[in-house]
């Protein structure tokens, strides 16, 4: 039996923990209302019916020609490509770079995916699926009345090898695309913010407290050996992947990617359509020798173009290599 001294100290520590608590998620609730005032959308919030769920969707469009879809990785948005590589491109396609569901300013393609307890998320089939709704909400009227061409960057790569599996495609455009199987996991960090504890216990903590610093000492690293161009961090909003719902979006989608990817493995000879690649042979996050060097031999069509010594990034350490895979894409499709 509970002596009553223990069920008074049991309570007095209940109370104290839910008080932290009801602290922690102010504070992080604070912060997030500062990075969305900070990082507002640049583009329209559509509202996408999709599985019988209304689905806002951030799109931004910009440019004239022929469509080209443009898909973030992991921890990013759309504005990943608004730094300038649309600016590099308006002048000749019809750029719609959209916010990957639970990241940015899109919402979940269903409910569950938002719940705080869960470990649930939007497959990259899911993702691509929404964003094609998106799509056709958006029209082909200013284009040219084509299938778009799609391009990716890392985990955008896996969702836009989905696309072109599942959605109407002419070309697909790869950046340092996740496409093939790799040995292990994706370290405790990922494991833990994806779990169903971790999600409600954990990453509340990491919105309240992960420092700016912080923020953009990982952002640097993200493109190394490469260096992170100048005003980057202050464009891109990385703050925004901080928000609670982000957090646990992110991390329920990277660690739970590899099964999909074995799945859509069995696929890739499908994919008779072009698909240009890049992809640098200094990438660390996702290794070429892995990825890019393995997918080649699985496309009946596809172009790989290595840059040496180039890490994560190489939209922005080489975007005249990017910008000329896209021309030849849109040639030979």
């Amino acid at each position: 039996m509970i002596s009553r001294r223990l069920a008074v100290k049991g309570g007095v520590a209940t109370l104290a923990a839910k008080l932290g608590g009801t602290a922690l998620e102010r504070r992080a609730a604070a912060r997030e209302a500062r990075f969305e005032a900070a990082f507002p959308p640049e583009g329209e919030i559509l509202d996408v019916t999709f599985n019988g769920n209304s689905v806002p969707v951030h799109a931004v469009v910009r440019g004239v020609g022929p469509d080209l879809i443009l898909i973030h990785g992991a921890s990013g948005s759309s504005r990943e490509f608004t730094f300038d590589m649309i600016d590099r491109l308006s002048d000749r396609y019809r750029c719609i770079a959209f916010d990957r569901p639970g990241l940015g300013y899109t919402g979940h393609t269903d409910p569950r995916y938002a719940a705080v307890f869960s470990s649930e998320a939007e497959s990259p089939a899911e993702q691509a699926a929404l964003l094609a709704t998106a799509y056709a909400k958006i029209g082909t009227l200013k284009g040219d009345g084509r299938a778009p061409l799609v391009l990716g960057h890392s985990f955008g790569g896996t969702v836009a090898l989905a696309w072109g599996l599942d959605q109407p495609a002419r070309a697909l455009i790869l950046l340092a695309a996740a496409s093939n199987r790799w040995k292990g996991g994706l370290g405790p960090l990922y494991a833990l913010n994806a779990s169903a504890p971790g999600g409600a216990l954990a990453v509340p903590l990491l919105t309240a407290t992960v420092s700016i610093d912080r923020l953009r000492a990982i952002t640097e690293g993200i493109f190394a050996p490469d260096a992170m161009p100048d005003g980057y961090f202050a464009h891109v909003g990385a703050q925004l992947i901080l928000r609670r719902d982000g957090l646990r979006s992110n991390a329920r989608q990277v660690n739970g990617l590899k099964p999909h990817v074995l799945a859509m493995e069995q696929r890739y000879r499908d994919l008779t359509l072009p698909v240009e690649m890049v992809h640098g042979t200094a990438d660390t996050i996702v290794p070429v020798d892995i990825h890019a060097n393995v997918l080649i031999d699985m496309l009946p069509n596809g172009n790989l173009t290595l840059l040496d010594g180039i890490g994560h990034m190489p939209h922005h350490a080489d975007p005249e290599a990017v910008v000329a895979a896209i021309d030849r894409a849109a040639v030979r499709s």
